[in-house]
């Protein structure tokens, strides 16, 4: 029998004239049943489980701390909310702010691929990407055009591999004053091959440019090297 069970026989028999009524009750034999009853597993088949009530303080300790935010500060929870606004405001400008001032690396791409072709089909290819205003594509075939037509020439010798920025600083040699031009167009193909940048028709046109020049350009008579080599 449990100890409501003798407490209740107790009382029932004090209730009936049987015995007269304790004095006083022990409290420790009756605090000690009672942890033991309240033991019993059935009395705890819908507590939380443990991960419940870490979830449970962790938010409270949360609802604690803004409230405490709020408390401290000029217009209570407005404030508070103001606040988070515009720190949140803040990452985001200076995100943006860093991602452009941020220093890009873009490696050099290969000028050609496994398909050769010569200068004319690049050309053609050059144009139909053109129409379908597909300038990373046009601003691609471009270079090629203007690097394959040099190589036809021999004035540059063909050479698998060859990235942008190898070709450009070959033709410099052969064929001066157009450096910058040159550069220009090496960095255009690598950034839209590689660098995840977008052409547009202008840089197009700027290759297109620079393409005819070549053609009408002739050589130098005497071999240079390129700038800061011996």
């Amino acid at each position: 029998m449990t100890w409501r069970g003798n407490v209740w026989a107790a009382r029932t028999a004090w209730a009936h004239g049987e015995g007269e009524p304790p004095a006083s009750w022990d409290r420790a034999p009756a605090r000690e049943a009672a942890r033991r009853e309240l033991s019993d597993p059935r009395y705890h088949e819908h507590d939380p489980n443990l991960l419940q009530r870490v979830w449970t303080a962790f938010w409270e300790w949360v609802q604690d701390l803004f409230d405490a935010a709020a408390g401290a500060t000029p217009g209570g929870g407005v404030g508070v909310a103001v606040i988070v606004l515009a720190l949140i405001a803040l990452a985001v400008a200076l995100r943006l702010r860093l991602g452009r001032t941020a220093p890009t690396t873009t490696r050099s791409a290969a000028v050609f691929d496994a398909h050769p072709r010569n200068a004319a089909e690049h050309r053609a290819q050059a144009e139909a990407y053109a129409v379908d205003h597909d300038w990373n594509g046009a601003v691609q075939e471009t270079m090629r055009a203007l690097v394959r037509s040099l190589e036809e020439r021999g004035l540059l010798s063909p050479q698998p591999g060859r990235t942008a920025d190898e070709a450009a600083a070959a033709a410099d040699l052969v064929l001066p004053g157009h450096s910058d031009a040159l550069r220009d167009a090496a960095r255009a193909f690598d950034e839209t091959a590689y660098g995840g940048r977008t052409a547009d028709q202008t840089t197009y046109l700027r290759l297109t440019t620079l393409d005819a020049a070549l053609r009408r350009a002739k050589p130098t008579g005497t071999a240079r090297t390129p700038a800061g080599r011996p």
